[in-house]
């Protein structure tokens, strides 16, 4: 997973970026609109099994920042992850707070569905915030969620490279995952999870750069 980790310099990241803000400017113009509204509208005819419901919405919190960060402040604790640690908290702080605020610029509704299902032990989370921002909660575009999950999926499978080269690949499940349950939870159109994934990819890449997060396997071959 070499090529997953790059420089902000490098083509990677000018792709990605490219590819973020043409998705945006999509999504502002609202071109996108006609095909989230059908696939969301799919979904909300199909919420409504219980077992699917509970187990939709275990996924979809487990994307939450809040514990995303425990998660990483516990392997920050072990010291032959603690880079990998430092790495999720900075990404988690800055994918969450950056995703706010471009909500609040695109400031895109979220779907206007009602979500029936069985009840779940906590609410089902909204997404993410932006500092001294109004409007970043209730917004659509994109998805925090999204964002942190492909984070994860990127850095720890990074770290787990090393020693399972192609299982390591199988993290890219839980985005996927986070993705689906954010649809099926009527909180996101699709147009927001793929925006979403865009801007984690970018994040993970480059802070995974600055922060040596190569130098784990140094330590694991001494």
């Amino acid at each position: 997973m070499q090529n997953w980790i790059f420089d902000i310099r490098s083509r990677s990241f000018v792709l990605l970026t490219i590819l973020f803000l043409i998705i945006t400017t999509l999504v502002y113009s609202g071109v996108t609109e006609t095909f989230d509204q059908n696939v969301i509208l799919f979904f909300s005819e199909n919420v409504g099994n219980p077992s699917l419901d509970l187990i939709m919405q275990s996924i979809t919190e487990s994307g939450e920042a809040l514990w995303m960060l425990g998660f990483a402040i516990l392997i920050l604790i072990i010291p032959r992850t603690r880079r990998v640690g430092i790495t999720l908290m900075i990404l988690i702080v800055i994918s969450t707070l950056l995703t706010g605020y471009v909500k609040c610029g695109v400031d895109r509704d979220r779907p206007d569905f009602e979500y029936d299902s069985v009840e779940f032990p906590v609410p089902v989370s909204k997404d993410t915030f932006a500092l001294f921002c109004e409007g970043g909660y209730d917004a659509s575009y994109p998805s925090g969620h999204a964002a942190r999950s492909m984070i994860f999926a990127i850095i720890l499978g990074y770290a787990l490279s090393d020693r399972f080269p192609r299982g390591a690949y199988l993290m890219f499940l839980y985005p996927i995952l986070i993705s689906l349950s954010r649809l099926y939870v009527l909180e996101h159109y699709p147009i927001d999870v793929i925006g979403g994934s865009v801007i984690g990819m970018m994040l993970a890449g480059v802070m995974a750069k600055r922060t040596k997060l190569y130098k784990i396997f140094d330590k694991s071959k001494t």
